[in-house]
């Protein structure tokens, strides 16, 4: 079998590797040295990873370049995007915020987890159309939102909070919760799914517009709010069917 390294579909996929490897410098740079790289960096590097990894696999879908190869690299890429970056910038906001000892080391369970989640993507074959626990693109957002935040002042977290979020948000990404996917089939507003995917980007404009890049935590946590409500809501619907 001949294999295409680079396809297009690829060669955003390496472009997702390479922002979030931009990201993770980024955020062990400040650990060793604050003052050499601002903790916004890592945002920046991480929402254009996040975009890549969109445009690889509608470039995909375009395209008919689907290949094992692409599959795999793909998640290699999340690997350090989506779960080595956030990490490393939680430590960072645990150095930050005066954490002290071995306890940055529960920050580590992000990337951990990350890399169950991913392996579990891979071989589970319900989650075409929806996911079963955090994405990693939305926790790497949420960490570098709050990093944002932190550097800018609006928020303040003290080296529990970080702790407290490195647990939850591992915990987040292998959870049974079904989370409801971005991907339209169609663009009519007649289905649920629809609605639901509409309104949230609404809601997702507004926040940005209002807030900023240090609110961009509040929409990943209105995405955990609104799938919990949808996984709970299909949960009664089918005990009364």
């Amino acid at each position: 079998m001949k294999i295409k390294y680079f396809t297009l579909p690829n060669i955003l996929t390496l472009c997702n590797l390479l922002c979030g490897t931009l990201a993770t410098l980024c955020a062990v740079a400040h650990i060793w040295d604050p003052s050499s790289a601002p903790l916004t960096l890592p945002l920046v590097f991480i929402a254009a990873s996040a975009i890549f990894d969109f445009l690889d696999g509608f470039a995909a879908r375009l395209t008919g370049q689907y290949s094992p190869l692409g599959v795999q690299l793909d998640s290699l890429a999340d690997m350090v995007s989506f779960g080595l970056t956030p990490s490393m910038v939680l430590v960072a906001m645990f150095n930050d915020a005066g954490g002290q000892g071995w306890w940055w080391l529960v920050c580590l369970l992000v990337v951990l987890f990350s890399a169950l989640r991913l392996a579990r993507f891979n071989i589970d074959d319900e989650q075409h159309e929806n996911f079963i626990g955090l994405p990693t693109p939305a926790l790497a957002i949420a960490v570098g939102s709050l990093a944002w935040a932190a550097a800018e002042g609006s928020i303040v977290l003290n080296p529990s909070h970080i702790l407290a979020i490195s647990v939850v948000g591992a915990w987040l990404l292998i959870s049974p919760i079904g989370m409801f996917s971005l991907k339209f089939k169609g663009f009519s507003v007649r289905t649920p799914q629809n609605r639901l995917r509409y309104g949230f980007l609404m809601a997702s404009l507004v926040i940005l517009i209002i807030g900023g890049a240090g609110a961009a935590w509040w929409i990943i946590l209105l995405y955990i709010i609104l799938s919990l409500i949808q996984t709970l809501f299909g949960a009664k619907k089918t005990k009364t069917e």
